[in-house]
C-alpha cells in the first residue's frame, strides 16, 4: 500500500483520522478555552490587563509567524515526524504553562506553545492529504473538520468547567495526557510522507522578520511604546523586500498576490478575523466581570455561535458554491456587525435569553454565512498546486489579524491596566469597543461587495477569469473537495 493509497475503511485510515483530530484538537481546544480563564489567571497572578493580552497574544504571535515555516518543514523532513515533534513540544509548553509561578513564565510558555502549534497544525491536515486514496480523501477531510468542530463547540464548556473546578492551570495541563495518547499512536499507525520535490533553503530570514515585525507592533500597541511600533514598521518593510528578492523561494511568494481575488479575500479575512479576535477576547471578560457569570457560565453562553457553524457550515459552503462569494462575504460580515452591536445590551442586569442569546445567534448566523465561502474562495483563487500555500497564508493572516486586534482594541477603547477588575469601568470601555469591531466588519463587507464577483469561481468563463482576478484554471468538484 503506497503512502497515498490508505482507505478510509481500513484500520490505518481510522487511526490517521483519530491521531490528526487529537493533535489538532489540542491546539484548537487551547485557543477556545483560554479567554474564559483570563479573569482567574489575572486574579491568581495579580496581573493587569496587559498580562492578559500577552497571555493570548504570545501564543498567536509565534503561531502566526511560524505556521508557514512549519508546513515547509513537514514537507521536507517528513510530515509525521514534524507533527509528532509539534505535539511533544506543545505538551511540554502546556506543562510549563500549568506550572507557571508568575506572569512572565506563563507568557514565555504561551509563546513556546505557539511554536508547537505551528509545527502540528499544518501537519495534521497534510497527513490526511498525503496518506489517503483520492476517492476517500474528501471523506477523511470531512471527518477531520467535523470532529474539529465538535471540539471547538465543547471547548468553552470544558474550559469553564476546569476553571471553576480544579482551576485555570488544568486548561493547560489537560494537553499532557492527550499528547501522551497521540504520540505513540502516530508513531505506530500513521505512515510517513514527504514532498520529494521540496528542495532549496528555507526562508528562515523571512519567517524571523515577519514574526519580529508582528512582535514589535504588538508590543507598541499593548505597552504604548511608539518607538517599538516605528521599528516594527521598518522591520515589516524589510520582510516585504526580502520576500520580493527571494521570489518563488520566499515563504510568501509575491506572485501569489497576482490573483486579485486572492488579494481581496485576504483583505476581507484581515477585517473579519480582527473583529472576531477582539470580540471573543472582550466578550468572555464582559460576561464574567460585568454580568457576573462564572467561567463555566461564560463558556456555555458563547456556545451558540460555534453550534450554528457546526450545524450549517456545510450548507453555507454549498450555497456559496452556487451563487459565488460576493453575497455571502458581504452579508456575513454585516450580520456579524449587527450581532456585535446587539451585545451593547449586555450589561450588569443582562438577561441571557433577552440580551445575550439574540446577539450570539445573529453573530453565529453571520459567521456561518461567511467562513466556509471565504475558505473556498481562498482555495479557488489560485492554481490547485498552490492551494496549500494559499490556505497557509490565509490562516496566518487570520491569526495575525486577531493578534493585532487583541493588542489594539483595549488601547483604542481607553481600557486602563486594572479595567477588568471594575464592572463599571470595563462595561464602559466594552461599549466603546463593540462599535469598533462592527465598523471593521463593515469595511470587510464593502471590500467583498466591490471586489468579488457574483458567480462562483468554477462557473466563470475562461475569458472572464482574468478580469475576475483568477488566473488559474477552475477547480473541478473532486479537486475542490480535496484542495485543503
Amino acid at each position: 500500500m503506497g503512502e497515498r493509497d490508505v482507505r478510509m475503511a481500513s484500520g490505518t485510515g481510522r487511526w490517521i483520522v483519530f491521531t490528526t483530530v487529537l493533535g489538532s484538537g489540542m491546539a484548537l481546544l487551547d485557543s477556545t478555552v483560554v479567554n474564559v480563564a483570563l479573569p482567574h489567571i489575572g486574579a491568581d497572578l495579580g496581573a493587569d490587563l496587559a498580562v492578559l493580552q500577552w497571555t493570548v497574544n504570545a501564543y498567536m504571535l509565534t503561531l502566526a509567524g511560524l505556521i508557514l515555516l512549519g508546513g515547509s518543514l513537514g514537507d521536507r523532513f517528513g510530515r509525521r515526524r514534524v507533527f509528532v515533534i509539534g505535539v511533544v513540544w506543545f505538551a511540554l509548553a502546556s506543562l510549563l504553562c500549568g506550572l507557571a509561578p508568575n506572569a512572565g513564565v506563563l507568557i514565555a510558555a504561551r509563546a513556546l506553545q505557539g511554536v508547537g502549534g505551528a509545527l502540528l497544525t499544518p501537519g495534521s491536515l497534510a497527513l490526511i492529504q498525503a496518506s489517503f486514496h483520492p476517492d476517500d480523501r474528501a471523506r477523511a477531510v470531512g471527518l477531520w473538520s467535523g470532529f474539529g468542530g465538535v471540539g471547538a463547540a465543547i471547548g468553552p464548556f470544558v474550559g469553564g468547567w476546569l476553571v471553576d473546578g480544579p482551576g485555570w492551570r488544568w486548561v493547560f495541563l489537560l494537553n499532557v495526557p492527550l499528547a501522551a495518547l497521540c504520540v505513540p499512536v502516530a508513531l505506530k499507525h500513521v505512515p510517513e510522507s514527504r514532498d520529494e520535490a521540496a528542495h532549496g533553503r528555507f526562508d528562515v530570514l523571512g519567517a524571523v522578520l515577519g514574526a519580529a515585525a508582528l512582535a514589535l507592533v504588538t508590543y507598541a500597541l499593548i505597552g504604548e511604546a511608539w518607538w517599538a511600533g516605528a521599528v516594527g514598521v521598518v522591520v515589516g518593510a524589510g520582510f516585504v523586500r526580502v520576500e520580493r528578492r527571494r521570489g518563488e523561494r520566499a515563504m510568501v511568494p509575491p506572485s501569489i498576490f497576482a490573483s486579485r481575488m486572492f488579494t481581496a479575500v485576504n483583505l476581507v479575512t484581515l477585517c473579519v478575523y480582527a473583529a472576531f479576535g477582539g470580540f471573543f477576547f472582550l466578550a468572555a471578560l464582559q460576561l464574567q466581570v460585568v454580568s457576573g457569570y462564572s467561567a463555566l457560565g461564560a463558556g456555555t453562553a458563547l456556545l451558540p455561535t460555534t453550534v450554528l457553524m457546526l450545524l450549517l457550515s456545510a450548507r453555507s459552503g454549498e450555497l456559496g458554491e452556487r451563487i459565488g462569494p460576493r453575497i455571502p462575504l458581504t452579508v456575513g460580515p454585516l450580520l456579524c456587525a449587527a450581532g456585535m452591536l446587539l451585545m451593547l445590551r449586555v450589561g450588569e442586569d443582562a438577561s441571557y435569553v433577552r440580551d445575550v442569546l439574540p446577539a450570539l445567534l445573529v453573530l453565529g448566523l453571520g459567521m456561518t454565512a461567511l467562513v466556509a465561502p471565504l475558505t473556498a474562495t481562498v482555495l479557488a483563487s489560485v492554481d490547485v498546486s498552490r492551494a496549500g500555500l494559499a490556505s497557509g497564508i490565509n490562516n496566518a493572516a487570520a491569526r495575525a489579524a486577531g493578534l493585532l486586534a487583541v493588542a489594539a482594541l483595549p488601547m483604542l477603547a481607553g481600557m486602563g491596566p486594572e479595567a477588568y477588575r471594575s464592572a463599571e469601568e470595563f462595561g464602559a470601555t466594552f461599549r466603546r469597543a463593540m462599535p469598533m469591531c462592527a465598523g471593521i466588519l463593515v469595511v470587510g463587507a464593502v471590500i467583498a461587495w466591490t471586489t468579488m464577483r457574483t458567480r462562483a469561481p468554477a462557473d466563470c468563463h475562461p475569458e472572464c477569469r482574468v478580469h475576475c482576478g483568477v488566473t488559474s484554471p477552475p477547480l473541478d468538484p473532486g479537486q475542490r473537495d480535496t484542495a485543503g
